[in-house]
C-alpha cells in the first residue's frame, strides 16, 4: 500500500535528494514532498538534526558532550548527560553485553592506535597497546538509570560511538522528516540506511546487498520499508602490515584489527542497533556472530566471506523472511 503524507497524493510527490558530508561520510536524503520548499526546509532540518548529534557523539570535536564526559575519567564524577547521549550508551551497553564484549564503546584508545596504524602502516607499539587494553571493558562504563548519569571508573579512558552513532543519527534525522510530514524517505550515511515508508508505486526501497568486491555489482536486491540495513566489514577500510591485511574494525578483546575478511549486513526496525549489531557480528565471526543475530529480537543478517565461495554465504532464520532476490532480475 502507498502512504502518502495527510491531505496529499502520492501521485502528487515528487522525488528529491539532497548529501552533505556529516559525521566524516556523506550523508544522503532521498525523500518524496510535493513542493520544492518542502522539501529543501525538511532536508535541512534532519542535516541541522545530524550536525547537533555530532557536536554530541564526536571523539575529535574537544568541545564534544562525549569528550567532556572522558575528561572526568577515573575522578569518581557521575556525570548527567543529554537523552541522545543516554540513549546511545543504553543501545552499545546492551549489545556489549548480548555480545560479551565484542562490541564495546569503551575502547577509544584501541581505536586511536589503529587509526595511527592505518596512517603510519605500522603495528601499534606493544606497551600503548597494553595501556589501552587496561582502559577498555564495558564494566568501566557505570551507567545510573535513574539518574541518567554515566561514570567512567578508570583514568585515561576514552569512548568511541563509531559503531553506533550514525545508525542513531539515520534514525533521528528520518524521525524528523516524519515529524514534518514526510514519511516517504531514506537516510544513507555511507552505507547505513534508514528507511521511511516504500516509495510510490513500490513496495519497498531496494537496497544492493553482498557486493561481489569493493566497486563490484550487488549478488541480491533487499526491498524493504520502516527498518534499518547496517553494513559491517574490511572492504573499503584497512591497512596492509607485513604482508598482513587489518580492517579498520578492532576486536575490542584483544586491540587488534580484524583479520577476518566477513562482510555483514544486519536488518533491523532500529537503526543503532543494526550498526552495532554489524559491528558486534563482524568481530565475532560467521558461526558465533549468527548465534547473536538470532538472539536480537527482529535482526536478520546476511553474512559474506569475502574470500570464500558463494556457497559459504550463510543468512540468519529471518533474513528468509525478508523480500529478497537475485540482482538483475
Amino acid at each position: 500500500m502507498v502512504r502518502a503524507a495527510e491531505g496529499t497524493s502520492a501521485r502528487n510527490l515528487r522525488r528529491y535528494e539532497f548529501s552533505r558530508i556529516e559525521m566524516a561520510v556523506d550523508f544522503r536524503i532521498v525523500l518524496y514532498a510535493e513542493r520544492d520548499d518542502a522539501a529543501q526546509q525538511a532536508a535541512d532540518a534532519a542535516f541541522e538534526r545530524i550536525a547537533r548529534l555530532n557536536g554530541i557523539f564526536s571523539d575529535y570535536d574537544a568541545e564534544s558532550e562525549l569528550r567532556k564526559l572522558c575528561e572526568t575519567a577515573g575522578q569518581g564524577q557521575s556525570v548527567a548527560v543529554s537523552d541522545d547521549l543516554w540513549n546511545v550508551f543504553e543501545k552499545a551497553q546492551r549489545i556489549a553485553e548480548l555480545s560479551e564484549g565484542a562490541f564495546d564503546i569503551t575502547c577509544g584508545n584501541v581505536v586511536r592506535l589503529w587509526r595511527r596504524a592505518r596512517r603510519q602502516r605500522e603495528w601499534p607499539p606493544e606497551n600503548r597497546l597494553e595501556e589501552a587494553l587496561r582502559t577498555t571493558g564495558r564494566d568501566l562504563l557505570r551507567l545510573d538509570p535513574r539518574q541518567r548519569t554515566a561514570e567512567l571508573m578508570r583514568p585515561g579512558m576514552r569512548l568511541d560511538l563509531g559503531g553506533i552513532a550514525k545508525g542513531y543519527a539515520t534514525a533521528a534525522a528520518l524521525e524528523v522528516l516524519r515529524r514534518r510530514g514526510i514519511g516517504m524517505a531514506m537516510i544513507d550515511a555511507g552505507g547505513d540506511l534508514c528507511l521511511g515508508d516504500a516509495p510510490p508505486g513500490a513496495a519497498g526501497w531496494s537496497v544492493g546487498v553482498a557486493p561481489r568486491g569493493p566497486n563490484g555489482p550487488p549478488r541480491w536486491i533487499l526491498s524493504a520499508e520502516r527498518r534499518a540495513v547496517a553494513t559491517s566489514g574490511d572492504m573499503w577500510q584497512f591497512v596492509v602490515i607485513d604482508g598482513k591485511r587489518y580492517s579498520h574494525i578492532v576486536d575490542p578483546r584483544t586491540g587488534v584489527g580484524l583479520t577476518n575478511r566477513l562482510h555483514c549486513t544486519i536488518v533491523h526496525p532500529d537503526g543503532p542497533t543494526a550498526d552495532a549489531l554489524a559491528t558486534a557480528v563482524s568481530v565475532l565471526g560467521k558461526e558465533r556472530g549468527l548465534k547473536l543475530i538470532e538472539s536480537v529480537p527482529d535482526a536478520a543478517g546476511l553474512l559474506v566471506p569475502v574470500e570464500e565461495p558463494d556457497d559459504r554465504i550463510v543468512a540468519s532464520a529471518r533474513w528468509s523472511k525478508l523480500a529478497v532476490s537475485p540482482a538483475g532480475r
